[in-house]
């Protein structure tokens, strides 16, 4: 029997139909692997592009640090060569007032196409040395924060009993060894002088002076840092001496104060004059009246701190810098107590310790002296930080 030709179309077209979708099935499968091979290209071509640019941009800020470093340093050199001749000149350094202000104007110091470099000064010396306080001084600076004076007592023996050995507080709610030894992390106050003012955290009665609970710095610590110094030395320097030092030691009063700050910043009735400074204390003495008892100032800077910023287009770099004249102010040493210094009217009580008394070096001869012998640098480099930010980074006494 015939099959009819109307069948014969059906039946001859369906196995290619049916290989035609399966070849159409095929495409699709492979487009979409395609597509997503190009996606995983494509992120992962994002991603190294993205790490490399960061990469990059690390190498090229830290090429810019070391450009700006150099530049930095060179200037440091040239303002300490400026500093020396100003002292040898004029036998010490008390103020920037005397000419060196701008000391890379007076070098003549040569700054590269596009570069700023700014130099700004901060007399250390012009404040309180923390390792010459005693329990007096201490408390009248507290007090001239306007402090109750039981707290000011209690907060500078909390401050004192960190610092010295065998402190014996003169207070019987001021903390004491044992309250160090039953916390909850039990240890001992270190029996010397602050190195980083962030020790004050560590404190009793102190942590919750300066720092608020959440751990963040209250007003009283960048006070305490502004009116304070960690470095030893006899006496603050009156050319740069702070409203709070002045306030602690020298009882002046605010009329006092107003017109020692007019002279020194030549303002007001002075500014024709120009800024001043003193030359002894008897210059203070004609100024201010000889009730203000400025033999407790020095007229000199024993320790100098010297920023020097470096800047090239968006490339910013900063170096910090303490410097001692001979004879200046040094870092205080393990092991060795401190002296004491009183304020006014104030007498050093049973807690003064003697001022520690320098070993002399044993002389070497042949080889030996020859290998010990150092550069005769004019000034000793006390602490050094570069691009930091609200820290103290104190590196040991060198000798440059």
């Amino acid at each position: 029997m015939e099959t009819p030709d109307t069948f014969l179309p059906s039946f001859g077209r369906t196995p290619r139909a049916c290989g035609l979708h399966a070849r159409s099935g095929r495409r699709g499968t492979v487009l979409v692997i395609v597509l997503v091979t190009i996606v995983f290209t494509s992120a992962a071509l994002f991603a190294f592009m993205e790490k490399a640019s960061g990469d990059l941009l690390v190498e090229v800020r830290e090429a810019d640090a070391r450009r700006l470093r150099t530049e930095a340093m060179s200037a440091l050199e040239t303002v300490l060569a400026v500093l020396e001749e100003f002292r040898r000149v004029n036998n010490g350094l008390r103020s920037p007032a005397e000419g060196w202000a701008d000391p890379l104007g007076f070098a003549g110091y040569d700054v590269g196409p596009n570069t700023e470099v700014r130099v700004e000064f901060e007399d250390e010396s012009g404040k309180l040395s923390l390792p010459m306080l005693d329990f007096a001084g201490l408390t009248q600076l507290f007090v001239a924060w306007e402090i109750p004076k039981a707290d000011a007592e209690k907060l500078a023996d909390a401050l004192l009993g960190w610092m010295r050995p065998d402190y014996v507080p003169s207070s019987a709610s001021s903390p004491r060894v044992e309250d160090y030894e039953r916390g909850e992390l039990p240890f001992l106050p270190p029996e010397r002088s602050l190195r980083s003012f962030s020790e004050l955290g560590a404190i009793e009665v102190a942590r919750e002076f300066f720092f608020d609970e959440s751990g963040a710095p209250t007003a009283y610590f960048q006070r305490f840092k502004d009116a304070v110094s960690l470095y030893q030395f006899s006496k603050s320097n009156l050319n740069g001496a702070s409203a709070d030092a002045m306030a602690a030691l020298g009882q002046l009063d605010p009329n006092q104060l107003q017109r020692m700050d007019d002279f020194r910043r030549g303002l007001g009735s002075y500014e024709r004059d120009g800024p001043g400074f003193f030359k002894s204390a008897a210059d203070a003495a004609r100024l201010l009246g000889q009730q203000a008892s400025p033999d407790a100032f020095g007229v000199e800077i024993q320790a100098l701190r010297i920023r020097v910023t470096v800047k090239r287009g968006a490339a910013h770099y900063q170096l910090s810098a303490v410097v001692a004249p001979p004879g200046g102010a040094q870092l205080v040493k393990p092991g060795v107590a401190t002296s004491t210094r009183t304020g006014r009217g104030s007498k050093a009580g049973a807690n003064s310790e003697p001022a520690p008394t320098p070993t002399p070096t044993p002389a070497r001869s042949g080889r030996d002296a020859g290998a010990s012998k150092k550069l005769n640098y004019p000034f000793t480099l006390l602490e050094i930080t570069e691009n930091v930010v609200m820290s103290s980074t104190h590196a040991p006494n060198t000798d440059l």
